[in-house]
């Protein structure tokens, strides 16, 4: 892939993030910090490309324009997708940007439509089956709850290693459903709306995740690449710092401690002991980077849905 293909690649991904112009203050700026922390690589410039699309200095036209592979359409495609599905299902205004994306990009084609419907299926999978929702509260046990943190955090650093685009996409969904059990384990039965703002007062963006996600990848060879791009990518963990894996495990033990307690964790406490667990868990990765790395090799991307429905 070219330089001019990566840099619209990425255009086109933040043109999908602001497609709705529904984004909160702190998701934008999320979006704002990931640009300017990603270093430049290939000589895409994210702070650049994140001004001129904020300017409108970029349409959808232009970015079509510079793909020249079928490869590289595809991929921008699948991205934009999953862009607007990360925050859950397509508003009116990003399923019209994406038809018109889709035309610019000649993908009328029945594996575009594919893509998109399994994306709009993992966005729409609900926390909790309408049997559990039923069922009684559960007796809390502590080590089974941290044990399900760490293969939750093991799981999705394992899905940070695939190249395929649903297999980032999916990290999201995986982590609501733990905040969904772990606050039902403590007698709270918690919707989508609860867990998305749960997310976001520790500071777990949701667009903004998946886009530093598969940003890193895109930027360091991986994203895209099937088949040998798993083991390239096994051997490419410093691509995407282990991301995943730290923010799954500070996500599901911050949220222990926060119903546990009661509710009772004020804003800046909750971002502190983010902040706090994110950073030991970093120093865990290390530890238990071999055990992502074989659950990486067992993984079938071609099931995610499946696996996303019955986590």
């Amino acid at each position: 892939m070219t330089p001019s293909e990566t840099r619209a690649i990425v255009s086109l991904s933040l043109l999908a993030a602001f497609v709705d112009g529904e984004k909160h203050e702190r998701e934008r700026a999320e979006i704002k910090r990931i640009a300017e922390g990603l270093s430049q690589a290939d000589g895409v410039q994210l702070p650049m490309l994140y001004q001129d699309v904020l300017m409108k200095r970029v349409s959808l036209a232009s970015v079509a324009g510079e793909l020249k592979s079928s490869d590289s359409r595809q991929l921008a495609y699948e991205m934009a997708v999953c862009v607007c599905d990360a925050d859950g299902t397509q508003s009116e205004a990003e399923r019209l940007f994406l038809a018109d994306a889709r035309t610019s990009l000649g993908l009328d084609t029945p594996a575009a439509t594919q893509f998109a419907q399994q994306a709009e299926a993992i966005a729409a999978v609900p926390l909790a089956p309408a049997a559990a929702v039923a069922a009684a509260t559960p007796a809390i046990d502590g080590a089974a709850l941290d044990q399900a943190i760490l293969n939750a955090a093991i799981l999705n650093g394992a899905l940070e290693l695939l190249p395929e685009t649903l297999s980032t996409m999916a990290i999201i969904p995986l982590q609501m459903k733990l905040v969904y059990r772990i606050g039902k384990a403590h007698g709270y039965e918690l919707d989508s709306g609860h867990v998305k703002d749960f997310l976001a007062t520790v500071g777990v963006g949701l667009t903004s995740q998946y886009l530093e996600q598969a940003g890193r990848k895109l930027l360091g060879g991986l994203l895209g690449k099937v088949g040998g791009g798993l083991l390239g990518g096994l051997g490419k963990q410093a691509v995407s710092s282990g991301m995943s894996f730290a923010s799954t495990y500070a996500l599901g033990h911050v949220a222990k401690r926060y119903y546990a307690g009661g509710r009772t964790l004020s804003t800046q406490m909750l971002k502190d002991a983010f902040a706090n667990v994110t950073q030991e868990a970093q120093g865990l990765q290390t530890r238990y980077l071999p055990q992502i790395q074989e659950k990486a090799r067992t993984l079938d991307a071609g099931k995610v849905l499946a696996m996303v429905r019955g986590a």
